[in-house]
C-alpha cells in the first residue's frame, strides 16, 4: 500500500495569494511510505531553499514519487496532516476577506485543486484524507519508538485548535487521554517570552543555547507568576503578566548585545518550561504506570528539556522523533491513515536513521556538476577520502562533508555536515564567524563513535538512544577541557552516536580521526550558512562552500578546493533569480521633490522584505536570460570602468551569499 503524507500551505514557491503568516502550515514536507515503511522523506525547504517554508511542498512530492518510480495514480492515499475542519476555517476566512472569492469551496475539493495545480496531474478526489495535527505528531513518534506500549506527548505552538496532547500508544493505535487548548500552549509561551530577547518564531533553539549563560534564580519568582501548576498534571499560563518583564529590564532589539538580565531571562524561561513539562509527566507516569515515553511536536526539539526528562529517571525508555516539528507530522499522518486501513499491520522497528532524502552517490552526477565549476575549484577523486579528510581535520581545517542520502529533519547527522576538530575552543568561534555568521555563544554538537560514547559522555547506552542529536547530556568532567569546541558553558553537549552499520562512511571518517588524534569525536554542525536551509544538492553545497570561509569541501569521494580567482572571473557566470525572488523598481521623489527611482528585491514569503539594490545590479538582473553571462550584459550596457564592474560583481556576490540570486557556469 502506497501512501503519500504531506503538510504545508496552498501557495507555490513563487506565489503569495493566501499570504499565510510564517507560523501557519510551516515546515512543509512530503513522505512516501509503502506498507508502513518509509521509502522517501524530504522537507520542501531543502528544495525551494526557503527556511521553514510554508509553501505547498510540490517539489518534495514530485521528488518522492520520481525517486521511487511511482505516479500519482499509483498512490492509494494522499494524506494531509491537519484536520479537515482546520482547512474549512481557513477557506471561510479567505472567502470572508477576499472580495474576488465567488463561493465557498469544500476542503477536500480545495486540497485536490491545489494538489493538481502544483503537480500538474489529475488525481481522484477519493484518495485525499485528513488527520488531526496532534494525532499525526503522536503516530510519528510512537510508530517508530519500538515500544509495544507507551505514553505519548505532543507539545507545540498550536495545531487544529490544540497545543498539545497526552496519548496512550498500544500496538499500532494511539488513544487520546488529554488535550491542551491553545491558551496553554507551551510553544507560544516560549515564543512570546523570547520576543523580549530580540528573537522571534523559529529562534527558540537559540534561546535554549543562551540559557546556560544565565542564572534562573534571579527571575524565578517573576516567572512563577507567569504560570500555575494545578492538580492532575494540569496548568495555566498567564499571558497577561508577561508584560511585567518590562519592569526588570529593557527588551533587547535584534542585533544588540545581550545584557546579563537577558541571559537570566533565558535561563528562567528554560527552567519554567522544564518545570511545567516535568509536572505533567509526573502525573501521567503515576496514572498510567507506563515505563516508555514518546515525544513529538515542536517543543520536543528542546534538547535540554529532553535531557532533563532522561535524567529524571521517570521513564526507563525515552524516544524523541528526530523530525518532531511539523515536517514529521506529514510522516505521522501517512502512518495514521495506513493503520486505519490496515489495523492489524505490523509496525516498523525502532527508527535507527533518517537518511531518507536525495541520494548523492552517483559519481557521474557529482563529477558532471563539479566540472562545470573548474574555473573556480580544483577537484580530485580519492580512494581514501575518509582518511585524507580526517588528516586535514586533525590539522585544524573546517570541511563541508556531503554523502549519500540527506537527513530528514532539522539536524545534519553526517551526510550534509560541516565538520571540525572538537578540541580547540576557538573552533566554535571560527565556525560561528566564517560560516554561520551567527551569535558566538551558540554551541556545536559532537558526533561520537557509538562504541566509545560512555568514555566521554554521561549516558547509559543500554537504554538510551543518542543517534539523532535530540538529548543534551553531561560531558564527563575530566573530558570537558579537552573537548573545548563542543562542550557548552554548563558542561553539556547535544550528542550524536554514529553506528558503523547505519553510516559506515561517517563512522570510518571518525575512526580515521581517532587514529590521528586519539579522539573518536568530530564537531558536527549543519552544512548551511545564515541565509539558507541545510544544503541538499551538489549545487547547494558548492554555493555554500564558495560563499563562506570553509577550508575544503568533500562530496562523495571528490575532494574540492577553491581556486584564488580574479574578481573579474565571475563575469563568465550566468545569473538568475530564485523562484521566490522578485525584482522591483519604484518611482518616487527625492528630498528636494525631484523625480527619482529606487530598486529592490522582494521575496514571496515575506511581503515586508525589501532589499535595496544599485541601479547597475537592477539592470543586470532585468536583462538576465537563458545562457546569458554577466559579461554579455555588462558589455551590452557599455560599462568599461574596472571599478564600476568590480562594484557590480561584489554586489552580485553578496546577493548570492544571501541566496537572493543564483550563479551558475
Amino acid at each position: 500500500m502506497l501512501i503519500l503524507g504531506f503538510n504545508g500551505g496552498p501557495d507555490l514557491t513563487h506565489e503569495n495569494f493566501y499570504d499565510l503568516p510564517r507560523y501557519e502550515m510551516h515546515d512543509s514536507a512530503a513522505i512516501l511510505i509503502e506498507d508502513g515503511e518509509i521509502k522517501y522523506a524530504i522537507e520542501e525547504e531543502r528544495l525551494n531553499r526557503i527556511k521553514h517554508t510554508n509553501k505547498m511542498p510540490a517539489n518534495a512530492i514530485r521528488t518522492c514519487l520520481e525517486e521511487h518510480g511511482v505516479r500519482h495514480e499509483d498512490l492509494d492515499l494522499i494524506v494531509y496532516s491537519n484536520h479537515i475542519e482546520y482547512l474549512n476555517i481557513l477557506l471561510k476566512k479567505k472567502y470572508l476577506f477576499d472580495a474576488s472569492a465567488t463561493h465557498l469551496i469544500d476542503p477536500t475539493a480545495f486540497l485536490q485543486q491545489i494538489y493538481e495545480h502544483a503537480l500538474g496531474d489529475k488525481v481522484d478526489a477519493g484518495k485525499f484524507c485528513f488527520v488531526h495535527h496532534h494525532l499525526a505528531h503522536a503516530m510519528s513518534t510512537f510508530a517508530f519508538s519500538g515500544f509495544e506500549t507507551g505514553l505519548i506527548t505532543t507539545f507545540d505552538g498550536q495545531g487544529d485548535g490544540c497545543s498539545g496532547m497526552i496519548l496512550l500508544g498500544i500496538g499500532n493505535k494511539v488513544r487520546r487521554m488529554a488535550d491542551f487548548p491553545v491558551s496553554k500552549s507551551l510553544g507560544a509561551f516560549y515564543q512570546e517570552i523570547i520576543a523580549y530577547l530580540g528573537y522571534r518564531i523559529f529562534d527558540e533553539y537559540k534561546v535554549m543555547g543562551l540559557a546556560p549563560y544565565g542564572d534562573p534564580r534571579r527571575f524565578e519568582e517573576k516567572f512563577r507568576s507567569f504560570y500555575t501548576l494545578l492538580p492532575e498534571g494540569n496548568y495555566e499560563i498567564h499571558t497577561n503578566k508577561f508584560i511585567s518583564l518590562y519592569d526588570v529590564c529593557k527588551p533587547r532589539r535584534r542585533g544588540e548585545q545581550f545584557s546579563q538580565e537577558h541571559k537570566d531571562i533565558a535561563a528562567a524561561l528554560q527552567n519554567s518550561l522544564e518545570d511545567i513539562v516535568l509536572h505533567i509527566l509526573r502525573h501521567y507516569r503515576e496514572k498510567t504506570r507506563l515505563k516508555n515515553l514518546c515525544l513529538a511536536g515542536g517543543v520536543a526539539h528542546n534538547c535540554t528539556l529532553n535531557g532533563k526528562i532522561l535524567q529524571s529517571g521517570m521513564f526507563e525508555n525515552v524516544f524523541v522523533q528526530p523530525a518532531a516539528h511539523d515536517a514529521g507530522a506529514a510522516l505521522g499522518a501517512a502512518l495514521y491513515a495506513y493503520y486505519e486501513k490496515r489495523p492489524t499491520a505490523k509496525r516498523p522497528s525502532q527508527m535507527k536513521h533518517v537518511y531518507f532524502g536525495k541520494d548523492l552517490s552517483d559519481d557521474n552526477h557529482i563529477l558532471n556538476t563539479l566540472s562545470q565549476w573548474r574555473r573556480f575549484i580544483a577537484l580530485n577523486k580519492m580512494n581514501n577520502i575518509a582518511e585524507h579528510t580526517a588528516a586535514l581535520l586533525s590539522r585544524g581545517y573546517v570541511i563541508g562533508w556531503v554523502q549519500g542520502r540527506s537527513e530528514f529533519g532539522p539536524r545534519a547527522l553526517g551526510n550534509r555536515s560541516i565538520l571540525a576538530d572538537p578540541r580547540p575552543a576557538e573552533n566554535k568561534d571560527r565556525i560561528n564567524q566564517i560560516v554561520k555568521k551567527r551569535e558566538g555563544y551558540r554551541p556545536f554538537a559532537p558526533s561520537v563513535l557509538e562504541e566509545e560514547v560512555e568514555q566521554y559522555f554521561e549516558v547509559q547506552p543500554q537504554n538510551e538512544q543518542h543517534n539523532f542529536m535530540v538529548f543534551v547530556v553531561n560531558v564527563r568532567e575530566d573530558k570537558r577541557k579537552m573537548l573545548g569546541a563542543i562542550t557548552h558553558i554548563d558542561g553539556t553537549a547535544r550528542i550524536q552516536t554514529v553506528s558503523k552499520e547505519e553510516n559506515p562512511k561517517f563512522w570510518r571518517l571518525i575512526q580515521a580521526f581517532k587514529q590521528w588524534t586519539g579522539i573518536p569525536i568530530l564537531l558536527n554542525t549543519s552544512f548551511n550558512n545564515h541565509a539558507e536551509p541545510i544544503v541538499e544538492s551538489v549545487e547547494d553545497a558548492l554555493a555554500c562552500y564558495l560563499t563562506t570561509g570553509l577550508d575544503y569541501l568533500v562530496i562523495g569521494d571528490y575532494f574540492i578546493e577553491r581556486k584564488n580567482v580574479p574578481i573579474l572571473e565571475y563575469l563568465s557566470l550566468q545569473v538568475s533569480l530564485p523562484p521566490y525572488c522578485t525584482l522591483h523598481s519604484v518611482k518616487k521623489s527625492d528630498h528636494e521633490g525631484r523625480p527619482a527611482e529606487s530598486y529592490y528585491l522582494g521575496v514571496s514569503y515575506n511581503r515586508k522584505f525589501q532589499l535595496q539594490i544599485s541601479p547597475e545590479v537592477y539592470h543586470v538582473l532585468s536583462c538576465i536570460g537563458e545562457h546569458r553571462t554577466i559579461k554579455e550584459i555588462v558589455d551590452e550596457a557599455r560599462w568599461t570602468e574596472p571599478e564600476k564592474i568590480e562594484f557590480i560583481i561584489r554586489e552580485l556576490i553578496e546577493l548570492w551569499s544571501d541566496r537572493l540570486l543564483i550563479f551558475k557556469p
